[in-house]
């Protein structure tokens, strides 16, 4: 069973990587067979997820010396690794469809399987070390992605932004990990919980910063809209399944440490319904399609937050799962009519559905799911999340009643768009040259995705809650009730027929939010003000102490060293060569004196030897 842990991650990543050697060893001749090969090794993977979801599998290694690590699949990773499969199987299916032989497929192909396969170690990690290092390469790949179209300087500029921001956020988790050896001696995520004193929380504050700058909650959620900057595709593999999904699925994973702190589950809850409510709001105001969906992926994934801090991991996972089904189909409808008609501006996309008939059914059924219309799957897995809020705080069940409300509302600006007729508004390759054509390929995924957005939702209903339940490991969360299914979702219609009408009318909101909610309430601006600023003008100093006192040190110190050897040169070097050479020319004298007596002649010898007697005899009389 360890085989089958090990090839989960190592499929999807492993043919990534060779798709990527393979595009720099070889060229552009990898390009054609790239899409065909991503394609079987996703639905490969997706094999090996279902496998591993009845298995269970697990293995265990030696990292770091002594400290233990693994990869285990369980019931709550088992849901999220089916749910990364498939989604990335009908994400790279539509791929294979939308991108032209001239885009580097190849290389866009192998980055988006090691993202599946970076996503896939997050979910099935152990402990800390592992967890990281599939949380570090997906962040690194979803930056590759992002800035895609590397010639594009606005392109690599948004990629620069989602990937420094959330880099930031990153931090946390490196924090994490080292108190979580000082405080429990190993990075188990099972023993976080039981960290000693104070660590416990500064684990969580580490968690929780990470989890919530990865998954776009305030105050990062900005990033996501620059995120939008790249492919289509990438847009729907990262808003549904990878990226945004695995802040969240941190917390529902470590819900044990957030309650153990005391306070940290309740930051985490209304964190995520602030978020829900007023990237709702963000949203709401969006005139492009692409950014509404941006914002309310900010805003979904906010009650999954709240699922976490209210309680209900199988609530929370509950959302999780049908909203990667409804994101991922939302996201490549978007991308379909832009492809086809070269815009995504909401003005513009008058008569997309009825010109393009499957994906514009297939769009409502996924907006209406998104709006919470009863009885497709966001409906259900919401109210779970609501329930549980309600026995927590009347308060922020009413926060996140509200942001459920307003997810009625743009569900439905989205549909009126795209659904009215062509008037004299509608215009086309605002963007770029539209291909005026939907491939094969491109429609195949958004049947099945369809079919998950609707249906999904009984996980959270009677008979499958139970089961749901245990397979999340939350047999004692508590079930949507009857009455909160039946408001929930008569309020969501009712919200939907409103905005129906009002937009149908073609009222326009012009209100004191909607500016600020269109620049995404100037949290990147703030971000600036509050953070990047401050931190350019530090760098600045330290810049500015490196270049007058550090280096300006070091230039003293070589003008002193340069100074001293001018003056040994000048002063000390003539007299100490002037010794040097008395000293050879004395030697020389007594060498030419010592070879006087080597005359060669016998007598001559005699004599000397005669002579020196002499001498020491002289010596003997005058020492006695």
């Amino acid at each position: 069973m360890s085989v089958l842990a090990w090839l989960l991650p190592a499929v999807p990543a492993g043919t990534g990587a060779g798709l990527l050697a393979g595009r720099f060893a070889i060229g552009r001749r990898l390009d054609r067979p790239a899409p065909a090969v991503a394609v079987a090794a996703a639905f490969g993977t997706l094999c090996l997820a279902v496998a591993a979801a009845l298995a269970r599998p697990s293995v265990r290694f030696p990292l770091f010396g002594r400290s233990p690590a693994g990869l285990a699949v369980d019931g709550l990773s088992a849901a999220l690794a089916v749910t990364v499969a498939a989604v990335s199987l009908a994400v790279l299916a539509f791929a294979a469809g939308e991108f032209a032989p001239d885009e580097s497929r190849a290389r866009f192909f192998g980055l988006m399987l090691v993202f599946t396969g970076a996503m896939l170690v997050t979910v099935t990690a152990t402990d800390l070390a592992v967890l990281l290092m599939g949380w570090e390469v997906m962040g690194a790949m979803s930056y590759a992605l992002i800035g895609f179209w590397w010639r594009d300087r606005e392109r690599v500029g948004s990629a620069d932004v989602s990937f420094l921001t959330t880099r930031a956020a990153d931090l946390g988790l490196y924090f994490a990990a080292g108190a979580a050896q000082a405080g429990t001696g190993s990075l188990a995520l099972d023993g976080l919980a039981g960290a000693r004193g104070h660590w416990r929380d500064l684990i969580a504050a580490g968690v929780v910063l990470a989890a919530l700058g990865k998954s776009a909650q305030l105050p990062f959620s900005f990033w996501l809209s620059r995120a939008m900057a790249g492919p289509n595709p990438v847009s729907a593999l990262l808003h549904s399944a990878t990226m945004v999904a695995a802040g969240a699925y941190l917390l529902l994973r470590l819900r044990p440490l957030l309650d153990a702190t005391g306070w940290a589950a309740a930051l985490v809850a209304w964190t995520g319904a602030l978020t829900a409510l007023l990237l709702g709001a963000v949203a709401l105001a969006q005139r492009d399609l692409k950014q509404l969906l941006a914002a309310s992926t900010c805003a979904q994934v906010g009650f999954i937050i709240l699922g976490a801090g209210a309680g209900t991991v199988a609530g929370g996972t509950a959302q999780l799962v049908a909203h990667a089904a409804v994101k991922c189909l939302l996201f490549l409808g978007a991308g379909a009519w832009l492809t086809a008609l070269g815009t995504k501006d909401l003005r513009e996309l008058h008569g997309a559905a009825r010109r393009y008939r499957l994906v514009g059914i297939t769009f409502a059924i996924g907006a209406l799911a998104l709006a919470g219309a009863p009885p497709l799957s966001l409906w259900a897995a919401k109210d779970a999340v609501l329930g549980a809020a309600l026995e927590d705080s009347p308060a922020l069940y009413a926060v996140g009643l509200a942001a459920g409300l307003l997810s009625a509302g743009y569900a439905a600006r989205a549909l009126v768009a795209v659904g009215r007729p062509v008037d004299a508004g509608t215009r086309q390759e605002t963007e770029r040259t539209g291909t005026r054509h939907v491939g094969l390929l491109a429609r195949a995924p958004l049947p099945v995705l369809a079919a998950g957005s609707a249906v999904l939702g009984v996980l959270a209903l009677p008979p499958l809650d139970g089961w749901w339940r245990r397979l999340a490991g939350d047999a004692e969360a508590p079930a949507p009730s009857a009455a909160g299914l039946a408001a929930s979702g008569a309020l969501a219609l009712l919200v939907l027929a409103a905005t129906w009408a009002l937009t149908r009318r073609g009222t326009r909101l012009r209100t004191a939010w909607t500016a600020p909610a269109r620049d995404w309430l100037h949290l990147q601006r703030l971000a600036g003000l509050l953070i990047a600023r401050p931190v350019l003008v530090l760098a600045t100093a330290l810049a500015r102490f490196d270049d007058r006192v550090i280096d300006g040190g070091v230039r003293a110190a070589a003008a002193s060293g340069r100074l001293a050897a001018a003056l040994a040169g000048r002063r000390v070097e003539f007299r100490v060569d002037g010794l040097v050479a008395l000293v050879g020319r004395c030697a020389r004298r007594l060498a030419d004196l010592a070879r006087r007596p080597q005359t060669g002649q016998v007598h001559t010898y005699y004599a000397q030897a005669a002579v020196l007697f002499a001498v020491l005899i002289l010596i003997a009389l005058l020492v006695r």
